[in-house]
């Protein structure tokens, strides 16, 4: 019976592995592609950088910058998220009056 259970929580610990794998190559896929994309994006800008000046690659440049760093900031926002619902869910409800 033990090695029964030792077979489910194996099973169960592999299932949860290969759902957090899968979940890891969607978000390489997705993020090689955008970060592929936004490259070249940055190698057309930055050889108009020289042309139009700073401000306007700068200001092109920026969302872009943002969009990439995204998945390193993923856990700081789910911390924050994680955060603002907790404090959230602590507050004190206004009293009902009958």
């Amino acid at each position: 019976m033990i090695e029964f259970g030792l077979l489910a929580l194996v099973v169960v610990i592999g299932a949860f592995w290969l759902v957090a794998a899968l979940i890891g190559v969607m978000f390489k896929l997705t993020f090689g592609v955008l970060g592929a994309l936004f490259g070249a994006l940055g190698a057309l800008f930055g050889g108009m950088f020289a042309v139009f000046g700073a401000g306007v690659a700068a200001l092109v440049m920026l969302p872009l910058l943002a969009l990439v760093l995204l998945p390193l900031l993923i856990p700081a926002l789910c911390v924050a998220a994680l955060v603002w619902v907790i404090v959230h869910a602590a507050r004190n409800p206004a009293p009902v009056r009958m």
